[in-house]
């Protein structure tokens, strides 16, 4: 597998001067959907990996092997390069390590770690907190130094936009930028002057999510050092309505002839490579 290329693929977009929107894959042939289209970044999120792998919320129940495994998946299917949500670490410093190494192994071209206090601890599940700062460097610092490809994303991930106040926002970042990570992503923010703020504090190409609608403007975020700026997960979420239409019409009668939005048979085959396989079967078993 050519995983230093895509690697290498990446880490050029975030030293361009564009920001794109990823597209948000779940599983191999979600991710063969967005190559395809011509994405040039796929992004598998924690919470979209626990609702397609358990079934359950984003809630840290998912574990790291799980993680992995479904990275690895999608990884072999697609030739784009995949950026992934590893939450905490699943852990503390030596847990991240760990975390860095399964990924890479696994094939992922970048991936982030957060400083949310997580998974909840007793009492403070409706209110979710963050790490000590310090502590959030020492997570940064062990994955940065745990990757064998240097070529490998690490970014540095903080929710503090949502949690705190800019002033904190604003020390996590100076200090998180000084560990040798090569992106700052951000969760929560409001406004284009949290944005400008931001944008004056580190030197680090930004990675967005779960950012205000009225900012989500390419040009704009472009020229405040956004890079890849993500639209939530909906095609999981479409996927996941389509399949309940679907039988919910066909366990209240309606016949298989009148379901609407079914794949043509020539996308159909593209996605799972069926003319390859029928030319291997020539080829190795006639």
């Amino acid at each position: 597998m050519r995983w230093h290329e895509r690697r290498q693929a990446i880490r050029d977009l975030l030293s361009g001067r564009k920001c794109l929107y990823p597209a948000s894959v779940q599983d191999p042939l979600s991710a063969r959907i967005a190559e395809t289209l011509g994405y040039e970044l796929s992004m598998l999120a924690g919470s979209v990996t626990s609702m397609t792998v358990l079934g359950d919320p984003d809630h840290i129940v998912l574990t790291l092997s799980e993680l992995s495994n479904q990275a690895h998946r999608i990884c072999r299917a697609s030739q784009v390069p995949l950026l992934v949500d590893a939450d905490h670490g699943y852990g503390n410093a030596l847990n991240v390590r760990r975390t860095v190494e399964e990924l890479e192994n696994a094939g992922v071209s970048g991936l982030s770690i957060e400083d949310t206090d997580l998974p909840a601890r007793y009492g403070s599940a409706r209110t979710p907190g963050l790490i000590t700062i310090e502590e959030g460097i020492g997570k940064m610092r062990a994955a940065v130094t745990a990757r064998c490809d240097p070529q490998l994303i690490i970014a540095a991930r903080t929710s503090a936009a949502r949690i705190t106040d800019m002033q904190d926002v604003t020390r996590r970042i100076t200090a998180y930028q000084e560990t040798g990570v090569d992106a700052i992503f951000l969760t929560g923010i409001k406004n284009r002057e949290q944005l400008g703020q931001i944008s004056q504090v580190t030197h680090l190409p930004l990675i967005l999510g779960g950012v205000a609608e009225e900012i989500m403007d390419t040009e704009y975020l472009s020229e405040q050092g956004v890079r890849i700026c993500l639209q939530g997960h909906l095609p999981m979420l479409a996927a996941l309505q389509a399949t309940y239409e679907t039988m919910k019409a066909l366990r209240s009668g309606t016949t298989p002839k009148e379901i609407p939005g079914l794949p043509e048979p020539e996308l159909l085959n593209r996605l799972t490579r069926s003319d390859v396989y029928e030319r291997w079967i020539r080829e190795f078993l006639e």
